[in-house]
């Protein structure tokens, strides 16, 4: 693929690059250029973007194939995560019943919709023991603990009732999540972490 780009255009993450961008707590060097985009209050241009990361001239093409990046023929404003419901307003929208619980990997709850708050205590202690599992696993040489968890009423495994997505922005640990279907594929997941990154001083200082 040749791309044809303008000085104009500028870059972000989709819902997919989002998700695998953010998916490890040490990103190799291609998912730390894919990090990079959410680093400014706009979507960033490509000498913003390369005077981030430099490795973001040389990544491009291979991250626009896959899917992790789009181009943007207009300025893209970043989230306001200074605002009090900036979490709640943004996970609910991952959920068909907007019903979320976005915790850290110490298992306090950063936010949460459509479920009360004992409910939430106990997703996001259930989410500190899943990441303790995690480790654990990953000292024995099976890195597949830090993945996805889901856990489903019918044996048939067509719908989870419950889904923990763990993710990490600039080094701390969270964990997204989702009560009845999820809905990752929408732009409110790149908005969710765009907005952490932001606010990473404030959330982090909590975890």
């Amino acid at each position: 693929m040749t791309l044809t780009l303008t000085a104009s255009e500028c870059f972000m993450l989709t819902p997919a690059g989002a998700l695998h961008a953010f998916s490890s707590k040490t990103p190799e060097p291609h998912a730390s250029a894919l990090q990079a985009l959410l680093t400014g209050e706009r979507a960033l241009d490509m000498a913003a973007w390369s005077a981030v990361d430099p490795l973001a001239s040389s990544v491009l093409e291979h991250v626009i194939e896959s899917g992790w990046v789009q181009v943007l023929h207009r300025p893209l404003q970043g989230p306001d995560a200074c605002l009090d419901d900036f979490l709640q307003y943004v996970i609910a929208s991952l959920s068909a019943e907007r019903r979320a619980v976005l915790a850290s990997d110490a298992g306090f709850c950063l936010g949460r919709a459509g479920v009360e708050q004992d409910e939430a205590d106990v997703l996001c202690a259930a989410a500190a023991d899943y990441s303790d599992f995690a480790v654990r696993q990953a000292r024995r040489g099976w890195e597949g603990g830090s993945h996805y968890v889901a856990f489903h009423h019918d044996a048939e495994f067509l719908q989870p009732d419950h889904v923990f997505i763990p993710f990490w922005v600039d080094g701390t640990g969270y964990w997204l999540i989702l009560l009845g279907e999820p809905l990752l594929n929408n732009p409110a997941l790149v908005e969710l972490m765009w907005g952490l990154k932001q606010a990473g001083t404030r959330f982090g200082a909590v975890a």
